[in-house]
């Protein structure tokens, strides 16, 4: 596995070695030894969730306050997004920075968000099908939001002019240094 660190502490894209032919492919997507070694401490994944979205879709910036903080692996399986996660650790130096990347299901790539930080993607196909392993069960409790468009972040969205569909929670929540 080719693991890139990133401009942001702890986030990881995570690309499996893939092996294909004319009839196909086959990865190992999760191996947890080498997964702890990638990211260098034990993690427990509690969930998996699975979405599809259609093109356009937005969703995020979406975290977890602690205790319940969830960490996140992230991947595309079918279809493309760009990937979003925003530093709020509000003792970071890289507070209210962000790292994209497109995530697909012919790239493999996969992104490793710890826990502390802030989680979006844009769909930028017909429709993606997004899996997620996470360190924490989902509490709504525990839920928070930043605005996708927050002008402090300044996150280029490949919209290419268009409006994104966007659920009513992420329609109204609030920038990040509100």
């Amino acid at each position: 596995m080719k693991v890139t660190p990133t401009a942001l502490d702890g986030v990881l894209i995570l690309e499996p070695r893939v092996f294909g032919d004319e009839r196909g492919f086959f990865l190992e997507s999760f191996n947890l030894q080498t997964f702890q070694a990638a990211v260098g401490h034990d993690v427990t994944f509690v969930q998996d969730n699975h979405s599809r979205s259609t093109q356009g879709v937005l969703r995020g910036l979406h975290y977890q306050r602690d205790p319940h903080a969830q960490g996140k692996l992230v991947r595309v399986t079918q279809g493309s997004v760009f990937d979003v996660a925003v530093d709020i650790r509000e003792n970071s130096p890289t507070y209210g920075q962000w790292v994209g990347v497109e995530l697909s299901g012919r790239n493999h790539k996969q992104l490793w968000i710890p826990p502390g930080l802030a989680h979006g993607f844009l769909v930028t196909s017909d429709s993606a099908d997004f899996l997620y392993k996470t360190t924490a069960y989902y509490r709504p409790d525990s839920e928070g939001c930043i605005r996708w468009d927050d002008p402090n972040l300044a996150i280029p969205w490949p919209l290419d002019g268009r409006t994104p569909s966007l659920s009513a929670k992420d329609a109204a929540a609030p920038m990040l240094r509100s």
